[in-house]
């Protein structure tokens, strides 16, 4: 299992810490792909699991996800904003999982708000042009939807090996 932190790589006797290029092969696995697991912790501290589709932004090390309000999900990354993101290739044999903090933009109000315009860059990096984008403005607002954006700040994983 290859680990990586972008805080603290060179720890003393951590023989799991890697260098950027295994965590390159990672983030890598986030790219070409736009559906993953997230993972939030509950009340209780037990996790909860969402399918969810996402935009991830290399340069950023950030992740974009359109949400509901009013879903377990929100309610628990506004009260922890700590949460896990899970993406595997398509026969299942490499996979990663990225951790970090969220922030969560206001929930959309009107057409033209801040959140409407960043819930648009969301879907046209994930799907392209939208056949009627006034619709999707008012599905939007009408929706209360909203924007995780996850800082990934540590990847670990297996990226399976070419054979």
């Amino acid at each position: 299992m290859v680990v990586t932190d972008r805080h603290d790589r060179h720890r003393k006797g951590d023989s799991n810490v890697t260098t950027n290029t295994n965590e390159n092969e990672l983030l890598a696995l986030l790219r070409g792909r736009h559906r993953g697991v997230l993972a939030t912790i509950k009340r209780d501290g037990r996790p909860q699991l969402s399918n969810v589709d996402y935009v991830y932004y290399p340069d950023q090390r950030l992740l974009k996800i359109s949400v509901t309000d009013g879903r377990a999900k929100v309610a628990n990354l506004r009260r922890d904003p700590r949460a896990s993101f899970h993406v595997t290739t398509d026969q299942g044999w490499s996979y990663a999982v990225l951790e970090g903090e969220v922030e969560l933009t206001p929930v959309a109000l009107k057409k033209d708000d801040e959140t409407v315009a960043e819930l648009i860059e969301v879907f046209r990096d994930m799907n392209g042009e939208h056949p009627d984008w006034e619709e999707y403005r008012e599905a939007m607002v009408a929706d209360r939807r909203l924007v995780i954006r996850l800082h990934i700040d540590r990847a670990y994983g297996w990226i399976r090996p070419s054979s």
